[in-house]
């Protein structure tokens, strides 16, 4: 049903495969608009959002283990936790669903 697409890329010009794999994905997921940019920009994107996220250093409330979060916490908010125990319980709550 799909066939490969030669689309180009916005940022860099050159011009890249859409697939019809990537096209049945993109397909079942219900996007309408095919891809914009080449992997390799994509992953240039994503990565420069991550890089100007800014981290903030806290004790983890639960393990007291220092870490650092994309958040600054707030006084009187839920207290901060670290990585893993942030994961443990984010386990927990899924199996209670």
């Amino acid at each position: 049903m799909y066939e490969d697409k030669t689309l180009v890329c916005k940022d860099c010009g050159n011009e890249f495969i859409f697939t019809a794999g990537e096209q049945e994905f993109y397909a079942e997921r219900g996007y309408e608009n095919e891809p914009k940019r080449c992997k390799s920009c994509r992953q240039a994107r994503k990565q420069a959002a991550k890089s100007e996220r800014e981290y903030f250093p806290i004790i983890c409330a639960q393990c007291g283990k220092e870490d650092k979060v994309p958040f600054e916490p707030r006084e009187g908010g839920k207290p901060p936790l670290c990585s893993e125990c942030f994961a443990k319980a984010q386990a927990a709550r899924n199996a209670q669903d």
